[in-house]
């Protein structure tokens, strides 16, 4: 991809959505591909430590890729730590779902019976974790999906939350959470990701070995945990400069190829299984 072709689409938002009135960052915006549809859909999240000031502009380039390649995108804000933004525990997983759930009112051609979550880095966490809401008991952030993804993505995401907050005691998870996994276990229990294995649809986890910033230990630790318990998490080391933790944001990168193979294949099959003869799929679940 030339640096031309990554800035124009850093420069294109979309078009713009607001999913709530509470916030100014209760925002998101919709990159749509040609033709009438109905468009599977991705839900982009960004990361940048659940923190102000990485924002859903970094997730451009994916989107618009996504686009490209007959994807619906659906790029959201949410409400962070930080600038007086009052994110964090709750509110923050209240913005995610809340972002997600609002697909169904967006006028477009959209499959919402065919709805993957990508997330990057602390967006990795909550693409796990909104993928995770049905398991969430009622009254939980989040719990009662209307959406409900039939996969997910984490790109270098901090699956873990709990280790990654005592291996580095207060910290973003520490800002994020209010404080750590056992002063607080409760709140733990509904927002870490591995706390909430095993989730019943398939899982991506891409990291890089050598990830300075987040661990690719997180990753392991979260697919060893869903093995463990029957989960479907495959995950995808990517050794040296190539799975750099910024990498996986770039839509040349090696991280996002696997990606897209990734998301391709899976719309292959589903598309071969809907083609099948009736009586062929009847006779499988016999």
């Amino acid at each position: 991809m030339s640096r031309a072709r990554r800035l124009t689409d850093y420069l294109a938002p979309g078009r713009p959505y607001r999913y709530g009135s509470d916030h100014r960052c209760q925002r998101a915006e919709l990159h749509l591909p040609a033709g009438r549809g109905p468009h599977p859909v991705v839900v982009t999240i960004h990361g940048g430590s659940w923190a102000a000031g990485v924002t859903k502009v970094v997730m451009r380039g994916l989107a618009r890729d996504l686009a490209r390649r007959g994807y619906a995108a659906w790029n959201i804000e949410y409400r962070r730590v930080g600038r007086g933004q009052g994110g964090g525990w709750p509110l923050t997983f209240v913005d995610v779902a809340a972002a997600i759930d609002h697909l169904h009112s967006v006028p477009a051609p959209l499959d919402l019976d065919d709805v993957t979550v990508y997330g990057h880095s602390a967006g990795g966490q909550l693409a796990l974790w909104a993928s995770s809401r049905s398991r969430l008991a009622d009254g939980a952030p989040g719990a009662r999906p209307r959406i409900e993804p039939v996969a997910a993505v984490s790109a270098a995401g901090v699956n873990d939350l709990a280790q990654t907050y005592r291996d580095a005691p207060g910290g973003a998870v520490g800002a994020l959470m209010g404080g750590g996994p056992d002063d607080l276990p409760g709140r733990y229990a509904i927002a870490d990701p591995i706390a909430l294995v095993p989730i019943a649809i398939p899982v991506l986890l891409v990291h890089g070995t050598d990830d300075a910033t987040v661990s690719v230990r997180r990753s392991r630790n979260y697919a060893q945990a869903a093995r463990a318990c029957g989960g479907a998490a495959e995950l995808i080391e990517i050794p040296g400069e190539a799975g750099r933790h910024r990498s996986h944001v770039f839509a040349d990168g090696e991280s996002w190829t696997l990606v897209t193979g990734w998301l391709d294949e899976r719309r292959h099959q589903m598309r071969a299984g809907a083609q099948r003869p009736r009586d062929e799929q009847t006779s499988e679940t016999r």
